[in-house]
């Protein structure tokens, strides 16, 4: 089990296979997948959030390399609207939101939780994040949490082959950015 954790307006909660359920509802929208790796099945199966959960995500938790949150809001705890995890490997910090929640400041919120627990509890000492250049919500969060762009490379997604940026943090920059905040953050 992973600890949780909570923001201003989100409670972070380890994933369970019990999530599935409502993964499966709202995850499957082109919005949410288009950018995502290819390795995401599309169209979306019907047991693709139980296969994801049970046989992708659950394994790497239990074995140390993954650390994967559902996003809920604190005002309704028994629904979840979205996912964040921590990677060890090339893509450090993975996320979806279900579309209804799209352009609230949720995500940068869950990120900055997750970039912190990355770097404070688990004490690794760099952040990498790659997205597709097109993913302009996804490198608007990376540029606002004090990342920079570190490479351009070519990877593929569910909407294909795209031009895609490495952005990166180091655990030093990150606490530096966050001394900067208002405390409000």
């Amino acid at each position: 089990m992973i600890p949780g954790g909570q923001t201003e307006r989100l409670i972070l909660r380890g994933l369970e296979l019990a999530d599935a359920d409502q993964i499966q509802q709202l995850f499957p929208h082109w919005q949410i997948v288009q950018f995502l790796s290819n390795a995401v099945p599309w169209p979306y199966p019907a047991d693709g959030a139980l296969h994801y959960c049970r046989n992708v995500s659950l394994p790497l938790i239990e074995r140390g390399d993954a650390w994967e949150w559902t996003i809920r809001l604190r005002t309704e705890p028994a629904s979840l609207i979205g996912a964040i995890s921590v990677l060890k490997g090339e893509n450090n910090r993975a996320f979806w939101l279900g579309v209804p929640w799209h352009g609230r400041g949720y995500m940068s919120e869950a990120s900055r939780w997750a970039t912190d627990f990355w770097f404070e509890t688990l004490g690794n000492t760099v952040l990498r994040v790659p997205k597709a250049t097109a993913n302009l919500a996804s490198r608007r969060i990376s540029e606002q949490q004090g990342m920079r762009l570190a490479a351009t490379v070519e990877k593929d997604y569910v909407c294909g082959r795209l031009p895609s940026e490495i952005w990166e943090i180091a655990a030093e920059e990150w606490r530096a950015w966050k001394r900067r905040l208002p405390r409000s953050q």
